[in-house]
């Protein structure tokens, strides 16, 4: 069996263990849940720029497209006619760099030269076309180097006459493909099979760091795409992570200090013994009383023996202590009544019988044990004779002496269990008026080998028969000291040179003149003690 430092120990150690995982389960779940959502903020912010900018892209397309009708229209006139009307153009498309119209493949008005004469093929092999195209490319004419954006638009089937738009896309990209460390370290814009990144020149590669993760997004309206590249929204929701420990460590040690509180109740000794009650994990065990000199059963004391599945064993040196400290000793005390008298078919039917209750004085406040008595055992009439067992141990001084009398009138014999190891006077014999007196074990052993516990046994029994008490010596376990009993005058005898304690279905068995095994516990025999 344990004893009450293990059990207590064991479940503190359990509130620990509940207490820290609790702690540890939110600081990783705080930590786990700011980390997806700043992942999760981290890819939206990087979908949003990547968006934003191809957005942005087709604006710049869009405002080229809408003035292609007018521009359009001015291809085949004379430069000297044209020219005022490309010049305002280009001013009201402000991110157009120049505006060229070409005729049989020929350049031959530009907004900012003015009348020239330049094959198209010298400046850019792929044009003309009887396609719209969208080059990037580098500027040969005005910043020679500077990264463009050409815009061509035929006019005709052949494709030789047009107009080209050259935008200023080295502007552009200072405004829309400017990187957002540590977020975004990188913006690419394609067009065909060339690249331009955010502040260098045009090339017909395209390199990124190992280990970077790629957001490609195409425009739906022209021929262009955006890579975003970034350390990763994961990597640096991580990296972002050591910001939030203050407040996830906050967060879990005041839900760590909640779940400790919570389990004040529900992982305490209190807990466990009201759900073995509720469970009935409580068994009701008896040990005989046996006449001193016809030596035949008189009665027998109700033990309570406790069988927790969680904890094993516990002994009642244990739960009983801890069930007076908590306020359960009168639970247990109902649960003992109820429970005997539902068994009471185990024992002989005879008013002479004897079935002994060990009940704390705190049951006789407010009239409780007469009101569970009522409800429990008078309610159903047993025959036997009913013995309430007070022990001294508990403060005599809180048993209401009314309720003791009103016992009486009902026929209840009350015995002082332990007479003479509590801290009771001489005087509470006369207020209570006990039927018995329960000589403890201590005094019982003593007999031949304890010359001040041998006296004190010899004027316990003087007193009992001086005031006419009947008594009952416990913990007898030799012949010599059943027959010392008996000489001076001892009633009743119990211990286990008769019978050990036993559970009730056992007990007519033995009464029958079998001798029931010992108490076995797992396979070790284990003291049994009673209620108190």
């Amino acid at each position: 069996m344990q004893n009450a430092q293990t059990i207590i120990k064991n479940y503190r150690r359990k509130r620990v263990i509940v207490s820290v995982t609790v702690a540890l389960l939110t600081l990783i779940l705080t930590l786990g849940i700011r980390f997806i959502s700043q992942r999760n903020l981290n890819r939206e912010q990087i979908r949003d720029f990547t968006s934003h900018t191809v957005n942005s892209m087709d604006k710049v397309i869009l405002s080229l497209e809408k003035r292609r009708g007018v521009l359009q229209s001015l291809v085949g006139q004379p430069c000297s006619q044209a020219h005022l009307v490309l010049r305002k153009q280009a001013a009201i498309l402000q991110t157009v760099r120049s505006i060229a119209l070409v005729k049989d493949g020929v350049l031959y008005c530009s907004s900012i030269f003015g009348t020239r004469d330049v094959l198209v093929r010298e400046i850019q092999p792929t044009l003309p076309t009887n396609a719209p195209r969208l080059i990037l490319s580098t500027d040969q004419w005005l910043l020679k180097g500077s990264p463009i954006l050409i815009q061509w638009y035929p006019v005709s089937q052949s494709g030789e006459d047009g107009v080209m738009e050259i935008v200023n896309i080295d502007l552009i990209t200072r405004m829309m493909l400017e990187p957002q460390p540590p977020l975004i370290t990188d913006v690419v814009l394609t067009v065909g099979d060339n690249f331009l990144r955010y502040g260098q020149q045009v090339t017909d590669t395209l390199t990124f760091d190992d280990g970077d993760s790629l957001l490609h997004k195409a425009s739906s309206n022209y021929p262009f795409s955006i890579t975003v590249s970034s350390p990763g929204p994961g990597k640096l929701a991580l990296k972002n992570l050591p910001t939030q420990l203050p407040l996830a460590l906050m967060l879990s040690l005041l839900l760590g200090y909640v779940a400790w509180l919570a389990t004040a109740r529900r992982m305490s000794f209190t807990w466990e013994i009201n759900m073995g009650l509720a469970a009935r994990e409580f068994e009701l065990f008896c040990q005989p009383l046996v006449n001193a000199r016809t030596q035949k059963c008189v009665g027998v004391e109700i033990l309570l023996r406790w069988n927790n599945p969680r904890q094993g064993w516990i002994s009642p040196e244990v739960f009983i202590p801890l069930a007076e400290e908590h306020n359960l000793i009168v639970p247990l005390t109902r649960y003992v009544i109820s429970e005997t008298v539902r068994q009471i078919g185990f024992f002989p039917a005879t008013s002479g019988f004897q079935i002994g209750i060990n009940v704390a004085a705190s049951h006789f406040r407010r009239a409780t044990l007469l009101q569970d008595l009522n409800r429990s055992w008078f309610n159903v009439h047993p025959v036997q004779q009913l013995v309430i067992e007070l022990t001294e141990r508990d403060a005599l001084m809180d048993v209401d002496y009314r309720i003791v009398r009103e016992l009486h009138k009902k026929g209840v014999k009350l015995a002082i269990d332990d007479f003479g190891t509590g801290n009771s006077s001489l005087s509470w014999l006369e207020k209570l008026h006990p039927d018995v007196l329960k000589i403890d074990q201590s005094f019982t052993t003593a007999i031949g080998t304890d010359a001040v516990n041998s006296t004190v046994t010899d004027i316990i029994i003087a007193l009992g028969q001086r005031l006419k008490i009947e008594l009952v010596a416990e913990g007898v376990e030799t012949g010599e000291q059943a027959q010392y009993l008996r000489r001076h005058g001892v009633d009743i005898l119990q211990g286990f040179l008769y019978a050990r304690p036993m559970p009730l279905r056992e007990f007519p068995k033995w009464l029958a003149g079998s001798s029931p095994p010992p108490a076995r516990h797992n396979g070790h025999i284990v003291p049994l003690m009673p209620l108190r």
